[in-house]
């Protein structure tokens, strides 16, 4: 007897669909943050001296990198998420296009969000030395002397002193130092500060949406570094604040309303 191939392929082809009707593929959803960067609602131009600071110090950008971390969802229900699937910590370079979206969680509970906030570099718990070994993350290593870890910001670039002349600076952000005062010898670091801070971006609310990837813009608004709540002058400061705890005091505070949000 000859075989009845035609009923052979229905038959194999019938628990196929059973299958698929029974156990449908999940659905799933996503969460896409592009970072974007402006000075007084312009988009950043970078290694053009064109800014000016609530202090009238003259200013350039060259780049800007820092970590953004423990991102958490505010849901209009009044529920909590940290969404899933995702690395909590993400790291942004002006220098580096990639770095500039992120697919910060999956399988979100989709509907009305009415804010968001995160951790502006690395908490104490997170801030661990040596977790990074490949660059671009691994260059932002803060020294182990001054507290170890890593940078939260580098915001880079120039500015007019009060000569007119043209001076580097670096707006740096990270572990502070408590130094003894030692007339005449080298001062001895006697405690550290943990500059990390919360924000609460300015925007919203938000929607993310059943299926597929809901997108969000966060700006960084480089003027209020500068600005708010306290004025920040780099003729006072000078071009390097790694070991200076009241400039980078500054720093933590008005970066807490340097951000916005929008869809």
């Amino acid at each position: 007897m000859r075989p009845n191939y035609k009923l052979l392929v229905l038959l194999l082809a019938i628990p196929m669909i059973a299958c698929t009707e029974k156990d449908p593929p999940a659905s799933e959803n996503g969460l896409k943050i592009v970072f974007n960067h402006q000075v007084d609602n312009e988009p950043l131009i970078t290694d053009q001296m064109i800014y000016e600071n609530a202090a009238g110090n003259h200013y350039e950008v060259t780049e800007i990198m820092y970590f953004i971390s423990d991102l958490t969802l505010y849901h209009s229900d009044g529920s909590v998420i940290r969404p899933s699937d995702w690395e909590d910590i993400h790291y942004t370079d002006t220098n580096i296009p990639e770095t500039l979206e992120w697919l910060a969680g999956k399988n979100i509970p989709a509907g009305q969000y009415d804010s968001l906030t995160f951790t502006f570099g690395l908490s104490e718990e997170r801030n661990e030395s040596f977790m990074y070994v490949n660059p671009p993350e691994v260059n932002m290593v803060w020294p182990e002397v001054l507290g170890g870890g890593y940078h939260y910001l580098m915001l880079n670039g120039w500015w007019e002193d009060l000569q007119g002349v043209r001076q580097p600076y670096n707006f740096h952000l990270g572990i502070g130092q408590i130094y003894e005062n030692n007339s005449g010898l080298v001062p001895d670091i006697t405690g550290f500060v943990h500059n990390y801070f919360t924000v609460n971006p300015n925007g919203g609310p938000f929607y993310i949406a059943a299926e597929g990837i809901s997108e969000l813009t966060l700006t960084m608004h480089i003027e209020s570094w500068f600005e708010t709540p306290f004025i920040y002058d780099h003729n006072q400061w000078g071009g390097a604040i790694m070991q200076i705890q009241d400039a980078m005091y500054i720093g933590s505070m008005n970066g807490r309303d340097a951000f916005s949000i929008k869809q």
